[in-house]
């Protein structure tokens, strides 16, 4: 719509796209992103008055309370403009209860969803206090739309509400990452694995969804599962989509090298990650000294990311190929603790005691990356004649 036009015409041609079921249409002229928002003849002081008895039911009052969040947005009043949004997606929910056998509205539930997440923010943003209390409770609004979607088991394939509820998964794992309540997103999860819609859901929401639970399965500790996700979230995301492929990288390389799998550096160069390759190089040589540099280098960018914590386990990774140097220059299957110890005080970790290598040694057997054991009485570890150190990729499959 015009930034131009009166209020009235603007009800009028709400209501006539509403009567004629045009649920794109409808979800533009009622969305916080669209020009209409700027016309200053919707900024009324009387709004309910003006639309109240003019307008039919159930859509006069998500006019109202769409038009009084776009008087709020725009005196900058967030948390006025929270209160009306999540009026608004409430009188959606009542519209998309009364609506049977049909879905043609899920635009509309789409962009009022996505609008309060939006607004949601802005209003945490200023009131930093709350401490995620606002998102948190968009998120309840979010979820009575989802109830209403999941059960609508009873209609045709093609007119059923359940083929709303990936987008408005998405919608609440954004939240959920958001306010760091990653325990909320089981539920969600669970719903969307067994809908029989799983692997018909549009391919952008998909790719967004599988993000999301590849990076929930990475701090899971899921390492192999979150492979899965976020692979196939970069091998289908647009190739135009730079930064969002990059977004997807930030935590499928760490996740890859836990693995046992290295990135190139073309790689890195060509999406500018390459505050991962002097990582690639350090862990590779079981450099720790080397790592604890890194890590102090590029601080900002791991904690931003959210993945300071995973890339210190890569330190795990480091350790073995340390070992396994050790091993190959002995080429005995009995290697001095001692000699785990030195290699250790070489690579800067010059406090480490005996019985903290044991420890370390102990470690690597327990998670398989070395086939052996430990004798204690004679300090030494007793390393497998075949494949003392299993190749990290055969470790996870």
């Amino acid at each position: 719509m015009s930034q131009a036009g009166t209020l009235n015409q603007y009800i009028q041609m709400v209501e006539k796209v509403y009567k004629a079921g045009e649920g794109d249409v409808l979800a533009q002229l009622l969305s916080l992103r669209d020009e209409h928002v700027e016309n200053r003849n919707l900024r009324s002081s009387n709004i309910v008055s003006l639309v109240d008895g003019n307008c039919i039911g159930p859509i006069d009052e998500i006019i109202i309370y769409h038009l009084l969040t776009v008087k709020a947005l725009h005196d900058k009043d967030y948390m006025d403009a929270y209160e009306n949004q999540s009026a608004c997606v409430a009188s959606v929910v009542k519209m998309l209860q009364g609506q049977k056998d049909e879905n043609w509205s899920l635009p509309l539930m789409y962009t009022v969803c996505l609008d309060l997440r939006l607004v949601a923010q802005k209003a945490e943003g200023c009131n930093p206090q709350d401490n995620g209390k606002i998102l948190e409770k968009a998120a309840e609004s979010l979820l009575a739309c989802f109830r209403v979607c999941a059960a609508d088991n009873r209609t045709a394939d093609s007119d059923t509400k359940r083929l709303g509820m990936l987008t408005l998964v998405n919608q609440l794992l954004k939240v959920y990452f958001r306010i760091n309540k990653l325990h909320l997103c089981k539920p969600l999860i669970r719903a969307i694995d067994s809908s029989p819609f799983k692997d018909h859901f549009p391919l952008a929401q998909q790719i967004t969804y599988r993000y999301f639970v590849g990076r929930k399965a990475m701090f899971d500790s899921d390492y192999a599962s979150a492979d899965e996700y976020l692979s196939y979230a970069f091998q289908n995301c647009h190739r135009d989509s730079r930064k969002n492929k990059r977004l997807i990288l930030t935590y499928l390389i760490p996740v890859k090298m836990l693995l046992g799998y290295m990135p190139s550096k073309t790689l890195l160069e060509k999406y500018d990650l390459m505050q991962f390759w002097d990582l690639v190089l350090t862990v590779k040589d079981g450099n720790l000294r080397g790592i604890d540099q890194v890590m102090e280098t590029h601080e900002n960018f791991f904690i931003r990311a959210g993945i300071y914590l995973i890339v210190e386990k890569l330190k795990i990774t480091a350790y073995r190929n340390l070992f396994r140097k050790v091993y190959l220059i002995e080429n005995t299957h009995q290697i001095e603790i001692a000699s785990f110890q030195a290699a250790l005080q070489l690579v800067g970790q010059d406090d480490v005691d005996s019985d903290e290598t044991q420890c370390i040694v102990a470690n690597l057997i327990y998670d398989g990356k070395i086939k052996g054991y430990i004798s204690y009485q004679h300090k030494k570890v007793v390393v497998s004649k075949q494949n003392a150190f299993p190749p990290l990729t055969s470790l996870y499959q």
